[in-house]
């Protein structure tokens, strides 16, 4: 019968897989290169078809654990869950807190004063019934501290009220067409300072207050003199 050509030419591709290299290289010299490459695509082509699709890497579902690969070394610490990073805010110095007011903060807080009031009587309570010993010691410590810091405060708020009307006497300038005069930082502290020693001689502390001022100054020039030579 006559020869089916498609048959001729499976047979061929067959017999292509099955031949060494040198009878490869003898069949293109008869056909010819182009034919040659043909028959050979057509070949790798069919294998590739007839091979099992090969799952990628990784993750198939969602819901399934993560393939790790087992030549690549799995890390001591490794993130399993990411975590939100929780970033510190400090509100003196972050804008959202706005800006600082001394008369708002002190009306704000006003309650902390007599707080430190009774704190201060239990003090005083308790250095009344430990006459001596360590425990004096440390209730003398600590109501001398609280002494101090009630004294920054009552400055503190002196100099306030001492801006504040300045304040107010250069805005009553400018309403009565005068142009408003600033004090330098020096007249600031002479009348920060004035002040300081009307409220002193007022609690008659003037006294006691410059002796000390004295005694430290004293100490100041002694410790600046040249060490006399032998």
């Amino acid at each position: 019968g006559d020869l089916d050509p498609g048959a001729a030419a499976r047979d061929l591709q067959r017999g292509i897989s099955n031949m060494s290299f040198e009878e490869l290289l003898e069949l293109q010299s008869q056909v010819g290169t182009k034919t040659y490459k043909q028959f050979v695509t057509a070949n790798s082509t069919k294998k590739q078809v007839s091979r099992p699709p090969i799952q990628s890497p990784g993750v198939a579902d969602k819901h399934r654990p993560l393939e790790m690969s087992a030549k690549i070394r799995v890390p001591f610490l490794r993130q399993v869950v990411p975590i939100c990073k929780k970033v510190a805010r400090d509100p003196r110095f972050d804008d959202l807190s706005g800006e600082y007011n001394p008369e708002v903060f002190d009306k704000t807080y006003q309650f902390l004063d007599d707080i430190r009031a009774k704190e201060k009587e239990l003090v005083k309570k308790q250095l009344k019934k430990h006459r001596s010993g360590e425990q004096h010691e440390k209730l003398q410590q600590l109501l001398q501290r609280m002494e101090r810091q009630e004294m920054a405060q009552q400055e503190r708020k002196r100099q306030q009220e001492l801006r504040l009307a300045l304040k107010h006497e250069r805005r009553a300038q400018a309403q009565e067409g005068h142009r408003p005069y600033f004090l330098k930082k020096s007249e600031q502290r002479q009348l920060a300072l004035a002040e300081k020693f009307k409220e002193l001689r007022r609690r008659r502390k003037l006294e006691s207050f410059l002796s000390r001022k004295r005694r430290r100054n004293a100490g100041k020039d002694k410790r600046q003199l040249p060490l006399s030579k032998e």
